[in-house]
């Protein structure tokens, strides 16, 4: 999809003049000479890395009783050596997707081994303390190896011990363990920038979220989804316009940084709406939703395809909801939508100028 735009584009620059023939073909055959992106070879060997982890954990739960307690372990320790040395040699050799393979072996069979353990001497400890151990064994081999698989692995396995606690205590909040959810998001996210899994971050921010989500089923009240909506916008607006101290960070961090911190705005405001149902401060959030909206779409709307369809479908929404309630009401529908309606086109009219004042800069400073 990339390419078939990089060739258009370049197209309609040479023929602009504004490019030459020859360069543009070095451009497209550089971009042709990079490692794509999407590997089937990649795809299927993380497959059957998965698949012969699953079988590990299963012969580790069925507690082979037949076989002999040191020989279990000794056999379980020996696997993982195995494929961890036999991972450095491949990486020795060039063999990243052989050797992330082998790595996510090795990650799973730490689990197995911490579980073999447990179930035959009948350690002192809960399924929670496993999980922290075994992410943190994930977490040490990604950065060892400078893993993307295994990074991939610890972002799973975050999602796991959450998903473990909810199993425990569902909506209860006990000790420290609810704050491990957002610190081992923060690892998975350190991770990502180290071993350069980008699609991995997704887990990161996804768990952020669902742990967010946790906590107004927690405490249910206006006051924690009014902290969303202002907590959302505001970081949405600090990766939009970063101050020169983080703008660099906040780069590397690509669509996503503005993306998320956008829907957990949005999930604020959905919230409120479920808190507020009629009256004057109904009237008040729908505007204050739709003005985040707008601002959304003014300030990254143009760069960021997912913040922008959010704001569009936010802006929708918000407008077929308001008409819904408000019809005989205190705010009629025609004047909803005609002063919806105006202040959508004094914004756009200033955002034209802007983009034309920028534009006119920016070739003043070209000649």
């Amino acid at each position: 999809m990339y390419r078939g735009r990089l060739e258009r584009d370049l197209s309609l620059w040479v023929g602009k003049s504004l490019l030459g023939q020859e360069t543009a073909g070095a451009l497209l055959a550089e971009y042709d000479s990079r490692p794509a992106s999407f590997s089937l070879g990649r795809v299927l060997m993380a497959l059957a890395a998965v698949l012969l982890a699953a079988a590990i954990l299963l012969v580790v739960a069925s507690n082979w009783e037949a076989i002999p307690r040191l020989v279990r372990v000794g056999g379980i320790l020996a696997l993982i050596w195995v494929v961890h040395l036999a991972a450095a040699r491949m990486l020795a050799r060039g063999a990243t997707a052989a050797a992330g393979g082998l790595l996510v072996i090795g990650a799973m069979s730490f689990g197995g081994a911490i579980s073999l353990v447990g179930q035959m001497y009948h350690l002192s400890g809960d399924q929670q303390t496993v999980m922290y151990l075994w992410f943190a064994i994930a977490t040490v081999s990604a950065i060892l190896f400078r893993s993307a698989a295994v990074t991939v692995v610890a972002g799973f396995l975050s999602w796991a011990s959450f998903a473990v606690y909810l199993q425990d205590n569902d909506t209860h909040w006990i000790g420290l363990d609810p704050w491990m959810a957002p610190f081992m998001a923060v690892i998975v996210i350190g991770l990502v920038r180290y071993t350069r899994a980008e699609r991995a971050r997704h887990l990161a921010y996804l768990l952020l979220i669902g742990w967010l989500a946790w906590l107004y089923a927690l405490y249910e009240e206006i006051a924690v989804a009014l902290a969303f909506a202002i907590g959302g916008m505001a970081a949405f607006v600090l990766t939009a316009l970063p101050p020169k101290p983080i703008a660099s960070l906040v780069r590397t961090g690509g669509a996503a940084p503005a993306f998320y911190s956008f829907l957990v705005a949005v999930i604020g405001f959905l919230l409120l709406h479920i808190e507020i149902e009629d009256g004057w401060g109904l009237v008040m959030l729908g505007v204050v939703t739709l003005a985040a909206s707008v601002l959304a779409i003014v300030l990254r709307g143009r760069d960021n395809g997912a913040v922008r369809y959010l704001a569009y479908a936010t802006f929708a929404a918000e407008m077929l909801y308001l008409a819904s309630v408000t019809v005989g009401s205190i705010l009629g529908t025609s004047s909803l939508f005609l002063f919806s309606g105006l202040v959508v086109a004094l914004v756009a009219w200033m955002v034209i100028r802007l983009e034309r004042r920028f534009s006119a800069s920016a070739q003043g400073e070209r000649a």
